[in-house]
């Protein structure tokens, strides 16, 4: 009987990615002009070699000559052939990247960009030409490999962009995006409105349009892609590249009427970075459409890879659970009441059956953070190099585990946290010797479980922040009042709002003034929050916490008139009843009671959701303090009706993201629960400090 191997090809993909972080790991590890570690080395070789193999096995042809030259460079460098140097490392670093997108178009069935693949093959064939010319009087030594071709050159670039409808919900703006395209060289955008609803249906935060944009410049694929980092999960992105002879070819039947995006002269300082847009219609050539890239994330989220220990534990407590089910069936077949205590036995043993089995489901989910700190140590390299800065990156807890879903999320957040603290927050080298520190910058990335939470922390021992600075540019943009006496923790937190930077210039790096409302957005997504502490001359850290998991909360129900909520435990202090005369009305803030000497506004849940038959004197009632982004309010409720685990239900995909709402659960008796999001409620009420 014939196999189909095709069953095995996902297989292949998840084991060869696999194999490239161990590629990656382990060049990185190498340190060029030491003595060769061969079994660095070695362990790259294999790795290599199985992805060559299984290539070669399902037919990809062009995956198996490209890792084939890279063999055969590690091969000469495991027998001394070929040294070790920082020329050789780098190359293999871009190897790696080439052959990750490789795969990527070959498990997607997209085209591949044959200019990268060739630039690569050119500078790995020059390596071995050096290695051949350095054993020309060894007779035995095999030749290196001819050079491949000159690659056609790249006049510009073809980009297929579809939005999700939610991209705009996180503060990303697609006009911000093409400006900064438009600063790169002239760009053509042709719109696709086949989308758009009908007006009475349209929602105005979702985007509906999609692009096909052509950039006529000769840029580097990397530009590109950074204008499109921050939104590479909530979109459909094709880049491909225009050659002379592509950019020149037309197609029979022409499409929308493109528009033309170019900047303008700059008005301002900010406006001369960005570069104004101006839209002018004209007719023109029609441009293929590239083919629809999957967003590759999402792609490799269809699997995980589970221990075999996690699958017994599960297998075993349903063996229980059957046990019990056909205790519960006998009863119920011959039931009085002498058999009553059986019966709660029974039901006891089912309750803990139940817990023991939703407990063990939820650690087939939970997946070690280090698959996420892994891409570090490469960027830091890269970076760190681009930027002239030497930098030690320590890792800790890379064996804390985090539910798969929490996991995806946090990704890009921490790649702009580094990036920052790379960027600004790391001094040069000779700034650092003049302040009498190490050369050596530290940026350390620790994870750890704490309080029913797992807490990550972005530290580093740089400059700090600017606390006059971020003053003056919260001054200026009207966010804080003069004469008013703010703590750091308040001067720092303007960071996280939308388009504040106080960087002098701009760099490809960080310092656009757009990214850290970003981030917290993408925390607080997945019911995190983010705090940040800094001294000057010292470093920064920034510290986030997050849940378990996203798919059960443990949580406290409150009742409001006849409608119940649930307030996420890990975000209560106490709940407190207030005595009269103890909340004051004070201008601008609303309600305001004292609370450990502290003022804490008020917010009355049955008055932000309309809600009849609620009690509203506030004597007769509690204030429960909760807390979060180190911000504190009192949720003025009826009543507390217990505590409880909730399964946690999406709103946004059975109905619409609600402001303040971060999801909604079935209580016992059947009614509809909704899940109280601490962050969304502060910042939509605008509850002052």
């Amino acid at each position: 009987m014939a196999i189909d191997i095709g069953q095995f090809v996902q297989t292949f993909f998840e084991e060869s990615f696999e194999g490239l972080d161990v590629m990656e790991a382990g060049l990185l590890a190498l340190e060029p002009g030491a003595t060769t570690d061969l079994e660095k080395i070695n362990t790259i070789f294999r790795a290599a070699h199985s992805i060559k193999g299984g290539s070669g096995t399902f037919g990809f042809k062009n995956v198996t000559d490209f890792t084939h030259l890279m063999e055969t460079l590690l091969d000469g460098m495991r027998e001394g052939r070929l040294g070790v140097t920082g020329e050789a490392v780098n190359v293999l670093l871009g190897s790696v990247d080439c052959l990750r997108e490789m795969l990527v178009a070959a498990r997607e069935n997209i085209p591949v960009e044959p200019e990268q693949i060739q630039a690569l093959q050119g500078r790995l064939a020059r390596l071995l030409k050096k290695e051949a010319a350095e054993a020309e009087a060894a007779p035995n030594k095999p030749a290196a490999p001819v050079e491949p071709p000159p690659a056609a050159r790249t006049t510009g670039w073809r980009i297929r962009f579809k939005p999700h409808l939610q991209l705009m919900h996180s503060g990303n703006d697609p006009v911000r995006m093409f400006r900064e395209l438009a600063a790169l060289g002239p760009l053509t955008a042709r719109p696709d409105s086949a989308r758009l609803p009908r007006l009475a249906e349209l929602q105005p935060e979702d985007c509906y349009l999609s692009w096909e944009l052509e950039l006529l410049a000769e840029v580097a694929r990397d530009a590109v892609d950074d204008v499109f980092a921050w939104v590479e999960g909530d979109c459909e992105l094709s880049v491909e590249p225009l050659t002379a002879e592509s950019a020149t070819e037309k197609t029979v039947k022409p499409a929308a009427e493109p528009l033309v995006v170019a900047p303008a002269a700059p008005k301002t300082s900010e406006e001369g970075r960005q570069g104004e847009l101006l839209l002018e219609r004209r007719k023109g050539e029609d441009r293929r459409r590239g083919d629809r890239r999957v967003n590759v994330a999402a792609s490799d989220s269809a699997s995980i890879r589970v221990g075999i220990d996690k699958v017994d534990a599960v297998i075993n407590l349903v063996g229980e659970l059957i046990t019990t089910q056909s205790m519960l069936s006998a009863l119920g077949e011959d039931f009085d009441m002498g058999r009553l205590d059986k019966l709660h036995e029974a039901l006891d043993q089912l309750d803990r059956n139940t817990r023991d089995l939703q407990e063990h489901v939820m650690r087939i989910r939970m997946l070690p953070v280090s698959s996420v700190f892994s891409r570090f140590p490469r960027m830091v390299h890269d970076v760190s190099a681009k930027l002239g800065k030497q930098v030690e990156l320590r890792i800790n807890g890379e064996q804390t585990e985090l539910d798969k879903t929490v996991i995806e999320k946090i990704g890009d957040p921490l790649v702009h946290l580094i990036r920052n603290s790379l960027d600004h927050g790391l001094e040069p080298p000779e700034e650092r010797l003049r302040a009498g520190k190490p050369e050596t910058g530290v940026i350390s990335l620790d994870a750890y479980h704490k309080s029913g939470s797992i807490f990550i922390e972005v530290g580093d021992d740089g400059r700090g922040l600017n606390r006059d600075a971020l003053l003056r540019k919260g001054l200026e943009e009207g966010l804080l009042k003069p004469g008013e006496d703010y703590s750091d923790e308040q001067i720092y937190e303007l960071i996280f709002h939308p388009g504040l930077s106080t960087a002098k210039q701009l760099s490809d790096v960080s310092g656009r003034g757009v990214g850290m409302d970003v981030v917290r957005s993408n925390i607080q997504d997945v019911g995190g929050s983010i705090q940040i502490a800094s001294q000057p001359g010292r470093g920064t850290r920034i510290t986030i916490s997050l849940p378990l998991t996203l798919a059960i909360l443990d949580g406290q129900l409150v009742s409001v008139g006849g409608d119940c909520y649930i307030i996420p435990l890990l975000s209560i202090i106490e709940s407190v009843q207030i005595k009269a005369g103890a909340v004051n009305r004070v201008a601008g803030k609303g309600e305001v009671f004292r609370f450990r000497g502290q003022p804490l506004p008020i917010l009355r849940l049955y008055e932000l959701f309309g809600t009849e038959g609620a009690v509203s004197d506030l004597e007769k009632g509690l204030l429960v303090v909760v807390e979060a982004d180190g911000r504190q309010i009192g949720l003025f409720v009826d009543d507390l009706e217990g505590q409880q685990q909730v399964s946690i239900k999406s709103l946004e995909k059975n109905f619409r993201r609600v402001s303040g709402v971060a999801g909604a659960t079935i209580l016992g008796d059947g009614r509809v629960g909704l899940i109280l999001d601490i962050s969304g409620l502060i910042r939509v009420n605008n509850v002052a400090l």
